[in-house]
């Protein structure tokens, strides 16, 4: 009987249980780890081009694999972009969304010289990790459509874009690239074509867009290479710390300035914040102005010599001259003193005997120093040329001075100086005790210089000519007039912008497909591409300065054979050297989102279909860093791209989010230092101001909600093993006592860059391993503005995960059996969290929109809401925060195929209307109780309806009412006599 009892309700109970079960857990592990598994069988996340569809590229700036691997400030783009790329597809756009790794850098080269592993060994045991950790957190990245830009498949590319450079030079009247043969045509016509081949080659070198030139370089000769100012802070290298002088170096360039006026148009065509346009605009610098010609004083001629033949100092009749560029031509009458940069041809040229060695010496500094800390740094230093010039309007000689503020790649490299009305001319004007001039009238230039453009000019007349008594505006007109008039000078347009070193002395980069014969570059045929990076002995410069390459055997090109040879076979007739330098880190990044849309390509960059259906990058998401970097080049390669007919869209990145840093938490013990049987032990926070403390950074990993794990500090590192503590209580926890319960250790905090010297740094993993990969989504977004930088705080994450919980909970509570219809108050509810969220995100607010879903699920929980229908679209909603556990209850639910895939809901406005509305009941202005009425109620209606409730009566008392003040839809006030 028992056997029949069992075999009869066995099945039912253990449904039973199950059903129980499942509705108490969210088990978010097997749940995240069973749709990850799903999402690639099914290649969930693949997309083809689809002309039945629109597009939408959806992509993030992609990460260099470091070897610290991700920390939890890294996925908050990817997270931001993941959303709204899931929010497109449910909207029905077909989108792109692909993942790659900018896999060329330093760190990894750097690593080689030390351990003799080849970089890529390294980088692609680094992109692994990343790889699986990225996967954890559920993004959906077309993983087919990977590139990684230290892979020859993906840089023939970059030596494909680099040769067409080469071969292009830009046309200043039709402002585009065009083949250099049409220059060398044009030379040919006018009779300037050289018949000398090396002559040749170096007319032609002059307006290529990718070009060999003489630069000012940050030379660090520990690391043996070129690096970017960025990579140099303090005259020294940010990687070791080594030092960094400025040298001359013949160099590969990108004529990225021929594009200057391009790239500020361009601007105004994108949907980018104004102040990273403004950024931009300032760094490309445009700036209309006067170059005029300032004459040496006869007097410093005779001990100058004669100007070599390339000299910047120009013969004119009574003596030579040299050009400034000013952008105030109108205060010419009150320069006191001309500047010249450091780097200047002109200092060699001006400078006298007497102060030969106080120059070299100042040029010595100068060279420790980058452009971009002479720029931000405002120190006050300079030397004296010894040579006077010529004010071509006053007659007067004033002083040449050399000055690291004035940079040479900047206009002519030389200024006229008006203290009285430029800051820092007036700093060094003030510093050096040389004169000051005001030319508007009223202008006090006791304390400040005085730099508006406004006013009314005085102290400027020679007799001949006057700007007296017109207006700034007026006179910078009538002097450039003067100035083209007299031939001493001509109206002209610079731009700040330069072009970009394009060479590094490295190994671990794209080689270039050049070779050399007579000194002069060649290309290597086109149809040979890729030239492979080549095996090398050692990663260092080789023995005799040489670049890293210079270490490789099989490093030369057979012109006969069109291949790679070894370079003991260099005759320079058949088999030449090939270059030694690489690429920079920006190559590989500057055409990649093209690359995306056709990576497996074998015969071009990207096809003409692929080219035409996905066009540009629709969002763009990453680091405002970039700025000035990246998002200049990118626009600048892709533009002659634009021009080649590769690329369909001029602009790459239609619009543009930077996301903010997320900040870390970091924790502190705190050590006594006090002399007695104290001393050493750690003291607990809130005990600490008892003491001389030292703050010692933390493991955040081994604190919770600010209270040390003791037993893990102590085995945290060897020298804490015998750690003993001063508790928030005041007891005393020696070496050899175990903590208890009721004791603690609490740490303080402070917000700081996350970084692993402070002991920040947090593991994604970490927090997918105990919460749960949706948790870490909507925790990072929910901590504020996508664009704003926040604080981590692990301690704030619970909250997200209860959420989830009670998600989870809400959704499991609809059983199949039963099926409410939803209630006005449901679908209220639910159409104002689909209007809320799918307007936050289109303004990318997400953590609001996170704060609606709180709301909202509270609201249907309390309603006890059993609809099935409004479950779905719950679901739905929170599937491109929260893919996992979306995809489960949409099976569970009975969704088909892949919540990614279904049809964003929309709001309905009718269920939004209000039909009633709750006001307080105030008595002189102190709310009492609510009351409902009709949201449509006369106040009339109203007034009598607070006066029938007999809460009313109760705070009136016989007191005599005033009056009674309704303030629409918030209150209504009783006003009593006292």
């Amino acid at each position: 009987m028992f056997l029949h009892f069992f075999c009869t309700f066995a099945p039912k109970l253990f449904e039973f249980f199950s059903k129980i079960l499942l509705f108490m857990e969210y088990n978010f592990r097997d749940i995240e780890k069973k749709w990850q598994q799903r999402w690639v069988e099914n290649q969930t996340y693949r997309v083809v081009e689809d002309p039945e569809k629109k597009k939408f590229y959806v992509l993030n700036m992609f990460p260099y694999p470091s070897g610290a691997g991700l920390h939890v400030g890294h996925p908050l783009g990817y997270i931001a972009s993941d959303i709204y790329a899931r929010f497109k597809r449910q909207q029905g756009f077909n989108v792109l969304n692909p993942m790659g790794y900018d896999a060329y850098g330093l760190p990894a080269e750097q690593y080689a010289i030390q351990t003799g592993q080849h970089p890529e060994k390294t980088t692609f045991e680094n992109i692994d990790r990343y790889r699986s950790q990225l996967d954890k957190i559920g993004f959906c990245f077309d993983w087919s459509r990977e590139v990684r830009t230290c892979e020859p498949d993906y840089y023939k590319w970059t030596q494909w874009a680099f040769q067409k450079m080469y071969n292009s030079y830009f046309d200043e009247e039709l402002q585009k690239a065009q083949p250099i043969e049409k220059l060398i045509e044009k030379f040919k016509a006018e009779g300037t074509w050289p018949a000398d081949e090396k002559a040749q080659g170096e007319l032609v070198m002059e307006h290529r867009i990718a070009y060999l030139g003489e630069t000012m370089v940050n030379w660090c000769a520990e690391l043996g290479t070129v690096l970017a100012n960025d990579e140099v802070v303090d005259g020294v290298s940010v990687r070791g710390g080594y030092p960094v002088v400025q040298k001359q170096m013949r160099q590969w360039c990108l004529r990225v300035s021929a594009y200057a006026q391009r790239l500020l148009d361009g601007l105004d065509t994108i949907d980018w914040t104004e102040s990273l346009k403004e950024t931009q605009r300032n760094w490309i610098g445009r700036s209309e102005g006067t170059e005029m010609e300032f004459k040496i004083a006869p007097s410093n001629l005779p001990q100058l010599g004669e100007a070599s033949n390339n000299s910047p100092l120009q013969l004119e009749g009574s003596g030579e001259a040299f050009t400034i560029f000013t952008t105030r031509a109108d205060t010419i009458f009150g320069v006191t003193f001309m500047v010249l940069a450091p780097e200047s041809e002109l200092v060699a040229q001006l400078t006298t005997p007497e102060q030969k060695q106080e120059v070299e010496e100042y040029l010595a500094y100068v060279k420790k120093r980058t452009e971009r800390e002479r720029q931000m740094d405002h120190r006050v230093t300079g030397v004296f040329s010894g040579s006077y010039a010529i004010n071509p309007l006053t007659g007067k000689e004033i002083p040449i001075w050399i000055a690291e503020y004035v940079l040479a790649g900047y206009g002519t490299g030389a200024i006229m100086a008006v203290p009285a009305h430029d800051s820092r001319d007036y700093a060094f004007a003030k510093h050096f005790n040389l004169p000051i001039i005001p030319l508007i009238e009223g202008a006090d230039v006791s304390e400040e210089s005085f730099d508006a453009k406004e006013g009314v000019m005085c102290n400027s007349s020679n007799g001949e000519f006057s700007l007296n008594g017109l207006t700034v505006k007026e006179a910078i007109q009538k002097t450039k007039e003067y100035v083209t008039e007299k031939g001493l000078g001509q109206v002209k347009v610079n731009y700040r912008l330069r072009d970009a070193i394009f060479s590094r002395q490295r190994y671990w980069g794209e080689p270039f497909p050049v070779y050399y014969k007579d000194g002069m570059p060649y290309m290597i045929p086109e149809e040979c591409l890729p030239l492979e990076l080549p095996e090398v002995k050692t990663y260092q410069p080789t023995a005799t300065g040489e670049p890293p390459l210079g270490n490789a055997q099989k490093w030369a090109w057979n012109v006969e054979t069109n291949e790679v040879v070894d370079k003991s076979l260099i005759d320079n007739v058949t088999v030449f050297p090939l270059e030694l330098c690489t690429m920079p880190g920006f190559a590989g990044s500057s055409a990649y989102y093209l690359r995306y849309m056709d990576p497996k390509n074998d015969q071009a960059l990207i096809s003409d279909e692929a080219a035409e259906y996905w066009k540009n990058v629709d969002l763009y998401v990453g680091g405002s860093e970039h700025a000035t970097g990246h998002l200049i080049y990118a626009r600048f390669w892709n533009k002659f791209l634009y021009d080649l007919g590769v690329s369909r869209v001029e602009e790459p990145f239609q619009k543009l989010i930077n996301q903010g840093m997320i900040q870390g938490r970091s924790n502190f013990v705190y050590r006594i230092e006090n002399d007695g049987p104290d001393k050493g032990k750690f003291v607990s926070f809130g005990q600490k101001d008892n003491y001389h403390v030292t703050p010692i950074h933390v493991d955040v990993n081994i604190v919770q909600n600010d209270i040390l794990d003791i037993e893990a500090f102590r085995a945290w590192r060897p020298e804490y093993a015998d750690a003993a503590f001063v508790m928030e209580d005041g007891s005393i926890l020696t070496t050899t006592q175990h903590p208890t319960p009721t004791t603690q250790y609490k740490c303080g905090w402070a917000i700081e860059k996350m970084s692993k010297s402070m002991f920040n740094v947090v593991n994604p993993d970490m927090i997918v391993e105990k919460y749960g990969a949706d948790t870490l989504r909507l925790y990072e977004m929910f901590l504020g503005p996508v664009e704003q930088s926040k604080p981590w705080d692990t301690n704030g994450i619970d909250g997200c995960h209860r959420f989830l919980k009670k998600f989870w909970n809400l959704v499991q509570g609809v059983e199949e059996s039963e099926n409410k219809e939803a209630t006005k108050d449901e679908l209220k509810s639910l159409h104002k969290l689909i209007k809320k969220v799918t307007q936050d995100i289109e303004m990318f607010s997400y953590n609001t929109s996170i704060s609606a879903f709180m709301i909202c699920v509270n609201e249907l929980s309390q309603l006890k809401c059993k609809n099935r229908e409004v479950m779905r679209t719950l679901v739905t909603l929170i599937a491109p925060f929260a893919p996992h556990i979306a995809e489960e209850l949409w099976e569970m639910l009975g969704g088909e195929g892949s919540v990614c895939d279904s049809p964003w809901p929309k709001w309905n406005e009718e269920y939004l209307v209000e039909n009633s509305v709750r006001l307080g009941v105030a008595f002189n202005g102190k709310t009492r109780f609510d009351m409902e009425f009709a949201a449509d109620a006369a106040n009339d209606i109203i007034e009598k309806a607070v006066f029938a409730d007999e809460r009313t009566a109760k705070y009136i008392e016989n007191q005599e009412v005033l009056k009674v003040i309704i303030v629409p839809k918030r209150m209504v006030n009783v006003v009593l006599k006292k």
